[in-house]
């Protein structure tokens, strides 16, 4: 009876050091010999234990193992889907940079994130990040959260779901649709919807919605269907639209002469330079939406469209209005 009681007490006690060292904890055989009142040699044979443990099941651990620090005499779990200190900082500067939730959904994902290294790299990302939190500033959105609306409507576009949305548009006035909800984007800080009215005439052209703009939405049992052409290709997509702005597909032609032509290219994915002459950059693009030409416009005089001749009339007249302002 003693001696299960003696292996019950050994068995909590190195499942115990195991969720420690997937937090991150570094185990020391001394310090945890004080604190479970055992001698190190016992915290040392848990310690095997859980190595070996480890070492047989490699496959459902993700190659895990306790490697020994001759520096401060610890054991640290090494997992390979725990993130290192430089892969959890790149992807905390980019979720900062997006500006894509609130304060509270971005300390949350960070600290969630932070769990999958280790206590030292943890500590470094809090100092190496604590001035951008500090300064964070938040979109400012009409939904309570962002996050719970992506979530809802990605179970309605997964089970084909008729949604009705009320919606804040740009002019703040306050509008319902009846919807088919089809995709979901990121792009310049915001979450859209990409959706199809239910009872519009003109049912090929989608609709984009900031998912941050919807503040309620009704599921429907009403279930929808889509056609090829309605289908959208997100990647597609995103190689071809600027500022998520609808608009027309067409190919343009434009003269380039700045100092980053690949700035360009890293913008409109589809751009291909097809000339260049004294410094001069001939560039082609299949682009999708009205956003090219706010882009175009952002260049100043280091661009000019060419073709087509549509488009180039539309630049002339944006260029004009934006003359009589001064």
């Amino acid at each position: 009876m003693y001696q299960d009681n003696e292996k019950s007490i050994k068995t909590d006690r190195v499942m115990e050091l195991f969720f420690r060292a997937m937090k991150g904890e570094s185990l020391s055989a001394q310090q945890l010999s004080y604190e479970y009142n055992v001698s190190a040699r016992s915290i040392t044979r848990d310690i095997n234990s859980l190595k070996n443990f480890l070492a047989e099941h490699r496959e459902l651990f993700e190659n895990a193992e306790l490697e020994y620090s001759s520096s401060n005499h610890c054991y640290t779990l090494k997992m390979d889907n725990f993130l290192s200190n430089k892969e959890l900082l790149s992807i905390t500067k980019v979720l900062i940079g997006s500006r894509a939730f609130n304060n509270q959904d971005l300390l949350e994902i960070i600290k969630k994130l932070k769990n999958n290294t280790t206590v030292a790299d943890r500590e470094k990302l809090e100092n190496l990040i604590r001035k951008e939190l500090y300064h964070y500033n938040e979109i400012g959105y009409d939904c309570q959260s962002v996050i719970d609306n992506i979530w809802k409507l990605t179970d309605c576009i997964e089970n084909k779901s008729l949604i009705t949305i009320t919606y804040n548009r740009m002019d703040r006035k306050q509008v319902k649709r009846k919807i088919k909800p089809v995709s979901i984007m990121f792009s310049e800080y915001y979450f859209y919807l990409i959706a199809y009215v239910s009872d519009s005439k003109d049912s090929t052209v989608p609709i984009y919605f900031r998912v941050d703009r919807i503040v309620d939405m009704t599921i429907h049992r009403e279930n929808f269907s889509i056609t090829r052409e309605q289908s959208i290709d997100e990647g597609m997509l995103r190689q071809k639209i600027q500022f998520m702005w609808p608009g027309p597909e067409r190919r343009i032609r434009f003269e380039f002469t700045g100092p980053s032509v690949q700035a360009i290219l890293d913008k409109i994915p589809t751009a291909k330079i097809v000339d260049r002459q004294d410094g001069t950059y001939i560039i082609e693009a299949e682009v999708f939406g009205a956003g090219i030409k706010m882009f175009l416009l952002s260049q100043g005089a280091w661009v000019k469209v060419i073709a087509p001749s549509e488009f180039v009339e539309e630049m002339k007249k944006e260029i004009q209005k934006m003359q009589s302002l001064y």
